[in-house]
């Protein structure tokens, strides 16, 4: 027994022995090829021939040590700022760094980061294999960089140089998202209102941007309205509103209702809804009728919405919830944070 565990033991020792010269001999072999093809790349005058070899170089030197391959390709690009295919030997470096970054170094993917903008920012676009290395980089930009300002840029690159590739409204919202992170607002409004003026903008899905159409539609509609309805503050919003009631005063109640999206709906209902949109007066509903009001705002209320529960409007619906909000535009500093009566909801809470 101790004699078979002992001839084990010596085979596995054998076998690890070889297969690490083998190994070795692989890596010197590579390294040896490389060499050669180096020796080559002075005396090649085609650009054609010199990018074959180039590559032949970086993707074995990627098969031997990812990191050496980006040493020699960065310092490539560095020494012969004339080649034609810098851009896309930085695409490799760029590349092979967020593949690394996938092991969990963060490191790596802020790398990559650096030499995808590099390529954008400073080096012309080139086709390779048919495929373009600037929109291949902005693809990749997209999905990396936190900077809203950098992906504002990036963003306006693929609406202005590949109209083709991508889909124009799905760019012009996230162009907008992106101007709101930077707050900037006015080029915010300038691309909600592109989006809104392409075929598909009030049928096209957006991943991760629910309402995308609705929430522009509101953006553009209330820009472009008086705003004559808001009020400074919640309570002063509130008194109107219940004086208005108890003096069964519809047109006052219809004044002050927003005039940009003003919903009523069940509270099963989404706001974006088209069943939701309405016009209509108070009037028919509050002639022979007894409205009635909480004098309390509804306990669910907080410091941007609010709900005054009502009473008496209808035999077929009797409770009616007024739902008060506080206006986001920043856009008009003078009008954002006012307040409005943007909707009513048919019906007790659910």
């Amino acid at each position: 027994m101790h004699r078979n565990n002992f001839l084990r033991t010596i085979s596995a020792i054998l076998f690890l022995a070889v297969a690490s010269t083998f190994v070795s001999c692989n890596k010197n072999d590579k390294k040896n090829d490389i060499e050669e093809i180096k020796a080559l790349l002075g005396s090649t005058t085609s650009e054609q021939l010199r990018y074959a070899e180039l590559n032949r170089i970086a993707k074995t030197l990627h098969e031997i040590s990812p990191s050496e391959m980006a040493l020699f390709l960065t310092e490539w690009v560095e020494t012969h700022p004339e080649d034609t295919y810098n851009a896309y030997w930085l695409f490799m470096v760029a590349s092979s760094y967020l593949s690394e970054s996938k092991t969990g170094n963060s490191d790596y993917k802020a790398i990559a980061e650096y030499y995808f903008e590099r390529i954008i920012r400073n080096y012309p676009d080139l086709l390779v294999n048919g495929q373009s290395i600037h929109f291949a980089s902005l693809q990749h930009l997209i999905q990396i960089s936190k900077n809203p300002a950098n992906r504002i840029f990036y963003f306006n690159k693929l609406i202005n140089s590949f109209q083709k590739n991508v889909s124009i409204t799905e760019m012009y919202v996230r162009l907008a998202l992106e101007y709101e992170n930077e707050g900037e607002w006015d080029q915010a409004l300038k691309a909600y209102s592109l989006f809104l003026e392409q075929p598909d903008s009030s049928t096209i899905q957006i991943a991760g941007i629910p309402d995308a159409y609705a929430n522009a539609r509101k953006m553009v509609d209330f820009s472009h309205s008086p705003k004559n309805w808001t009020f400074e503050t919640l309570d002063s919003l509130e008194k109107a509103v219940k004086n208005a009631i108890t003096r069964y005063d519809w047109k006052s109640l219809d004044s002050y209702r927003s005039k940009v999206n003003f919903f009523t709906m069940s509270w099963k209902t989404s706001e974006s809804d088209s069943n939701a949109q309405g016009e209509f007066s108070m009037r028919n509903f509050m002639r022979g009728n007894r409205i009635r009001y909480n004098m309390e705002l509804d306990e669910s209320s907080n410091p941007n919405e609010a709900y005054l529960r009502t009473t008496g409007w209808s035999t077929y619906v009797n409770v009616w919830y007024f739902y008060f909000r506080k206006v986001n535009f920043p856009v008009d500093p003078d009008i954002h944070g006012r307040w409005e009566w943007a909707g009513i909801y048919l019906g007790e809470k659910l």
